[in-house]
């Protein structure tokens, strides 16, 4: 899933879905972190419990972005680097 650089931002919930309507419409491969990733053990459950929700009712706590760098900025436009 990763390949560096890793570059990590931060952003409130409203941007989090912001974004990762702007990957989907500007088809950015990406990975999405959800709350109830974090209920799983293993990368099936993982893959169910994102598919049991309704993409803009995504519970989004992070999202990985790999791209050309033009297109990933456009998508994390307004997003400030974690500190």
């Amino acid at each position: 899933m990763f390949r560096q650089p890793v570059m990590v931002f931060a952003g409130s919930k409203e941007f989090m879905a912001t974004a990762h309507e702007r990957a989907l419409s500007r088809q950015i491969e990406h990975s999405v972190f959800t709350q109830d990733l974090f209920s799983t053990g293993n990368d099936r459950d993982n893959r169910a419990a994102v598919k049991a929700v309704r993409t803009a009712d995504l519970d989004l706590v992070g999202i990985a972005f790999y791209g050309p760098k033009n297109a990933v900025d456009k998508v994390l436009k307004g997003a400030a680097k974690h500190p």
